[in-house]
C-alpha cells in the first residue's frame, strides 16, 4: 500500500521451529513485539501481526522522500512440536486473508538457519506450505532470510563460498525464486544497522516486483 509519500510493506515469516522467525520479525520491526526464546519445543503457537514505527525519509521515489512502515506476520513453526500440520496451515491461511486479504502481501520470507542444511523437501516443510498458501505465483513473492549467518564466518566461509557449497535442494530453491536471499548476522553491526540493511534488501525485491502484491480471499 502506498500514497505519494508513505509506503507500507507487508511481510509474512515462514520457517521451521527454532529457525529464528520471531527474532527476525523483531529486527524487521525494530521492536520486541514477538516472543522469542530458546526452547526444546515450538514457541510460537498463533499468528501475530506487528507494525513498525514510521521510518521517515527511508527512500526516494519519483523525486520525493518516502516514509516506510513495515507490517510483519509471524507464524507458528512448521512442522510444529504441538500443533498438527493441518491446524498450522489453516491458522496461517486465515491470518493471511484477515491481515493481507485486501492490502496484499509484498513478500514471504522463508527463515532458514544458515548453520542447518536445507535437505530434500518433504510435504511437511515450510516451502511446501508457502507453495500451498501463496499458489502458483509463490516464486515471485518469496525470499530466503538466512539467520545465524555469523556461523558462516566462524566456519571460515564468506557468503559466496557458502552458497557455492550449499545443497542441491537449496540451490534449486534459490533458482526458483530468482536468487532472492538475505543474510542476517547476530553480531558485529548494531541491530539498527542490521535492520536497515535487511529492509533495504527487501525494498529491492519489492521494486523488482514493481510493488505488486499477492492478495488473499
Amino acid at each position: 500500500m502506498m500514497n505519494s509519500n508513505k509506503m507500507t510493506i507487508n511481510l509474512a515469516l515462514f520457517g521451521m521451529t527454532q529457525s529464528g522467525k520471531s527474532s527476525a520479525g523483531n529486527i524487521l520491526l525494530g521492536s520486541t513485539d514477538f516472543h522469542s526464546s530458546f526452547a526444546p519445543c515450538s514457541v510460537t503457537k498463533d499468528c501475530s501481526l506487528g507494525r513498525s514505527c514510521h521510518l521517515h525519509s527511508f527512500m526516494r521515489r519519483g523525486g520525493q522522500e518516502v516514509t516506510l512502515q513495515v507490517q510483519v506476520l509471524d507464524t507458528p513453526g512448521y512442522p510444529h512440536s504441538r500443533l498438527s500440520k493441518k491446524h498450522v496451515r489453516q491458522e496461517v491461511r486465515e491470518a493471511l486473508a484477515h491481515h493481507f486479504g485486501q492490502e496484499g502481501l509484498h513478500l514471504a520470507l522463508l527463515v532458514q538457519r544458515a548453520d542447518v542444511p536445507l535437505c530434500t523437501q518433504e510435504e511437511s516443510s515450510p516451502v511446501q506450505m508457502i507453495q500451498e498458501l501463496l499458489g502458483h505465483a509463490w516464486m515471485n513473492y518469496t525470499a530466503i532470510l538466512f539467520t545465524h549467518a555469523e556461523k558462516i564466518e566462524e566456519a571460515g566461509f564468506n557468503e559466496d563460498e557458502y552458497l557455492h557449497e550449499a545443497s542441491d535442494t537449496l540451490l534449486t530453491l534459490l533458482n526458483s525464486i530468482q536468487g532472492r536471499y538475505i543474510f542476517q548476522y547476530r553480531k558485529g553491526n548494531s541491530l539498527s544497522e542490521q535492520r536497515l540493511k535487511i529492509l533495504e534488501r527487501i525494498i529491492e525485491f519489492v521494486k523488482e516486483n514493481c510493488y505488486q502484491v499477492l492478495t488473499f480471499k
